[in-house]
């Protein structure tokens, strides 16, 4: 996994890339938000293919726990990718 930093109008982001998995789990979420965090971001981006499939099934719960946390930090979070593989109307509702 690498961290790609960018600073925008006094706002640090972080990119995380990386070609495997980041998120597989709620600890992971947590972890990734603690480190970077810690390391003064604001902002954190993350790719959609960087997690696991079961976090958008949003009746696992594991979405909610993970942006939670996030929302409690006040750190913002953006996940790119391509959200048309998902047949969820609640997750396209949630992304709307």
């Amino acid at each position: 996994m690498k961290i790609e930093a960018h600073n925008i109008n006094d706002t640090n982001i972080a990119e995380v890339i990386s070609e495997a998995n980041v998120i597989n789990k709620v600890e992971d979420g947590i972890d990734l938000l603690g480190n970077l965090y810690y390391q003064g971001f604001d902002r954190i981006i993350i790719y959609e293919k960087n997690i696991t499939p079961v976090f958008f099934d949003l009746k696992t719960g594991i979405a909610g726990e993970i942006l939670q946390k996030f929302s409690n930090y006040r750190v913002q979070l953006a996940i790119v990718g391509d959200f048309s593989k998902y047949n969820s109307k609640s997750l396209n509702n949630f992304i709307y």
